[in-house]
């Protein structure tokens, strides 16, 4: 198979293609292996960097291009050896004349190179949306003929999909044990007739309902809790406030820098709550605060739109208090030690949003309660608290 687009120009169709075919390649291996994360083969990265997002490795491709001689994408799901020697040099050799060329037009006509560049930005971006949509559209393919496949020849209950949703659920609420879960789909397969879709382990089950998963960010620190690695701050290897390092140590390939000092993660919350209002029952418990006919008033403090603070910030917004609909969240947190030892002074801090607008018997049920940020430790943040919330901040003020 010719890869020689690999190494060419990155605003081309050939490559545009050539990229959209490496994400469907890596995809397909994800979902043959059960593996949660990619190794990246860009040219900084180079298959030791691993990431959650085959978005992520597209971008990164694009802006850096693939890591030299990966003509067998053995880290994605391909093996055997390459043969084209012959078609990489000449690959080589065009771009250096591209380079060449390009150079030498640098020299005449300064103006004209920058607005090509311009030209170019404007076509990678437009790629990177078409491969955005043919990636979306494969996952949304699997998970559509999973749901139209019967759960065995002749079912019209459950498909093989609403199948495991089903059992998963029951799994979750009654807290059940991965091997014990996996021994009981183990007797329903062995139960139905022969030819039946439902998988045989707890592995194979949670790797069928992935591309149902919501994304999460994992944000480098600087260790004495200065900033956050993103935004302006995003390619720094060190804080330009202290100057301590951004990573631990050193990796094992050329000197790469691979394990951050200290991580933040991140889960969005808008799309949380996009998919938690799809409900109608959930989407309609939001008004029920100023629903007359459920809220009981009788001047007891009985939910906090009883509370002279509630009515305090509707007086103070009066265009948001005027619509039920509108968001009440209450902020909180605390350090935990997640390795169940006192002898241990690791902090980690959870924060949490809970919704005020629900009924005093839903919003302080754990599904209703919505993990937002994961501040790891080993040290609390402290009075440095807000450096790790802003990435919660400017969602909520783009809500």
């Amino acid at each position: 198979m010719d890869r020689s687009w690999m190494y060419g120009r990155r605003d081309t169709k050939d490559f545009m293609h050539g990229v959209s075919e490496f994400c469907m390649s890596a995809l397909q291996h994800q979902a043959s292996t059960g593996v949660k994360e990619f190794f990246c083969p860009c040219s900084d990265c180079e298959n030791v960097n691993t990431v959650n997002n085959i978005l992520v490795i597209r971008d990164h491709v694009f802006m850096r291009g693939f890591r030299p001689n990966y003509h067998v994408w053995v880290y994605h799901g391909e093996s055997g050896v390459y043969v084209g020697n012959s078609s990489k040099n000449v690959v080589h050799e065009q771009e250096e004349a591209i380079y060449v060329e390009e150079e030498a037009d640098c020299f005449e006509d300064d103006d004209k190179v920058e607005n090509s560049i311009d030209d170019d930005n404007d076509r990678v971006e437009d790629m990177l949306h078409e491969v955005e949509d043919e990636v979306r559209n494969r996952v949304f393919e699997c998970l559509s003929k999973a749901a139209e496949t019967p759960l065995y020849p002749g079912c019209t209950k459950y498909s093989k999909l609403s199948a495991v949703c089903t059992l998963y659920n029951i799994k979750t609420s009654g807290g059940w044990t991965d091997i014990s879960f996996t021994e009981l789909l183990v007797a329903l397969s062995d139960m139905l007739s022969a030819g039946n879709e439902l998988p045989r382990s707890n592995y194979y089950a949670k790797k069928l309902m992935c591309p149902f998963g919501l994304e999460y960010k994992k944000i480098h620190a600087c260790p004495n809790d200065c900033l956050l690695y993103h935004k302006q701050y995003e390619n720094l290897d060190k804080c330009p406030r202290c100057g301590v390092s951004r990573y631990k140590r050193k990796g094992v390939s050329e000197g790469k820098n691979v394990y951050p000092a200290k991580v933040l993660w991140y889960l969005p919350i808008i799309p949380r709550f996009k998919r938690l209002f799809s409900i109608k029952k959930d989407a309609r418990n939001l008004r029920w605060h100023a629903d007359p006919d459920r809220r009981k008033k009788d001047g007891l403090l009985r939910h906090p739109a009883d509370s002279p603070q509630w009515k305090t910030i509707d007086k103070l917004h009066d265009t948001f208090g005027k619509e039920p609909r509108n968001l009440r969240l209450g902020l909180c947190t605390d350090g935990m030690n997640p390795f169940r030892t006192l002898s241990s002074q690791h902090s980690t801090w959870p924060v949490l949003l809970v919704i005020y607008n629900l009924p005093p018997w839903l919003c302080m049920k754990r599904k209703y309660i919505m993990l937002s940020l994961l501040i790891l430790g080993p040290k609390q943040p402290g009075n440095d608290i807000y450096v790790y919330l802003e990435p919660l901040v400017d969602d909520l003020r783009k809500m």
